[in-house]
């Protein structure tokens, strides 16, 4: 399809990327794996089968201050 930042899937409204999970979310960017992607979700408070619409709004700002994107 294409390709859209880290604030721009937080941000997006669109059912396909809102029942993403976030550990999928992290993990498809670049320079985040497995072990990282879960490692950000513990430090910020992100349960493993949240899913992008579930997200709050301080843990999407935490997302985006951890990762600089």
């Amino acid at each position: 399809m294409g390709s859209m930042t880290l604030s721009d899937a937080l941000a997006s409204t669109s059912s396909t990327v809102g029942k993403l999970k976030v550990v999928s979310l992290l993990e498809s960017l670049p320079g985040v794996g497995k072990v990282k992607a879960r490692k950000i979700m513990e430090e910020i408070g992100i349960a493993d089968n949240r899913r992008v619409q579930g997200l709050g709004a301080q843990q999407k700002q935490a997302l985006l201050a951890q990762l600089g994107k």
